[in-house]
């Protein structure tokens, strides 16, 4: 056998990314075996006391529940497809900052716009990612055409659906993620955030 082969060897290359995907797995699972108690105590925005920590938690932990398989995955897709190479890029400390910013101004933003309907899901964090992707090519004094043509298109259909469509999904998290990823995004490229 010859010693110069190299060999693969699978490797755990965005801990950011790979820990929100097993964390929200586990959470599906939880919600399955608990028939949704665990995701409506701990994983899912709606209106409740401001006294209760249940409702500080809920803030952050609704980006990791998820209403059912396909929910999950539809978001959970995207994000193992464009969250390792941001990782990579800007590092896991300022990915996680990502996810959590765009769970609490989404949290907080839902808790206040609409106390009667439950938000749950990855759905802002898989918008932030989108849009946060699409400013990797920043340069001083310019603007990516690709994150203009994101941001029109993805928001627009938001905006769409959300006056047309009427279903379950909250097309302003979506809209609000994808704010909170362009906003980080030039202000991480503005003060040359370190990767760590």
């Amino acid at each position: 056998m010859d010693s110069n082969k190299r060999r693969f060897q699978v490797t755990f290359n965005a801990p950011v990314i790979l820990g929100f995907t097993i964390i929200c797995f586990i959470v599906l699972i939880l919600d399955q075996v608990t028939v949704k108690a665990s995701t409506n105590l701990l994983f899912s925005v709606y209106r409740s006391s401001l006294l209760s920590p249940f409702t500080y938690i809920r803030f952050f932990g609704h980006v990791l529940g998820h209403a059912g398989w396909e929910h999950f995955i539809g978001n959970i897709m995207l994000i193992l497809v464009v969250g390792p190479l941001l990782e990579e890029k800007y590092g896991s400390s300022n990915l996680l900052f990502v996810i959590l910013t765009t769970a609490l101004v989404t949290g907080v933003i839902h808790f206040i716009l609409f106390p009667g309907v439950r938000l749950l899901g990855a759905s802002g964090v898989v918008f932030a990612l989108i849009l946060l992707s699409s400013l990797t090519s920043i340069k001083e004094g310019e603007i990516p055409l690709t994150f203009i043509l994101v941001a029109v298109i993805y928001i627009g259909q938001q905006i769409f659906q959300g006056v047309f469509v009427k279903d379950n999904v909250s097309n302003l998290t979506h809209i609000v993620g994808g704010v909170v990823g362009s906003c980080l995004g030039f202000v991480m490229y503005k003060h040359k955030m370190n990767r760590y």
